[in-house]
């Protein structure tokens, strides 16, 4: 499994706000039943690489389809393939290193 951070940042909209974008983010991934997890600067959802390419695809385009004309979307992809990696292994790796010292 890799892992993926997408940010979307709609432009030229009426407000500075983007909550409702997020939402729509977070209401489609909920809806394919693919494991993510919201954070403040993004979201990081798990998944094959070629699915998460296609996710990112289809997240890039809701801001489009509610009227936006202008999209930047951010995506970091971590395919590691020596183990088996899911939301948490790494923020835990680091809190166990913190707790072990």
């Amino acid at each position: 499994m890799a892992l993926m951070q997408i940010t979307i940042i709609p432009l030229g909209t009426a407000s500075v706000s983007v909550g409702e974008h997020v939402a729509a983010v977070q209401r489609l991934l909920a809806a394919k039943g693919v494991p993510h997890q919201l954070n403040d600067m993004g979201t990081l959802i798990e998944g094959d690489p070629a699915e998460l390419l296609r996710l990112a695809s289809a997240i890039h385009e809701l801001p489009f389809q509610h009227g936006c004309q202008r999209v930047v979307t951010q995506i970091s992809l971590d395919d590691r393939r020596d183990k088996k990696t899911a939301i948490g292994d790494k923020t835990a790796s680091v809190q166990q290193r913190l707790t072990t010292r």
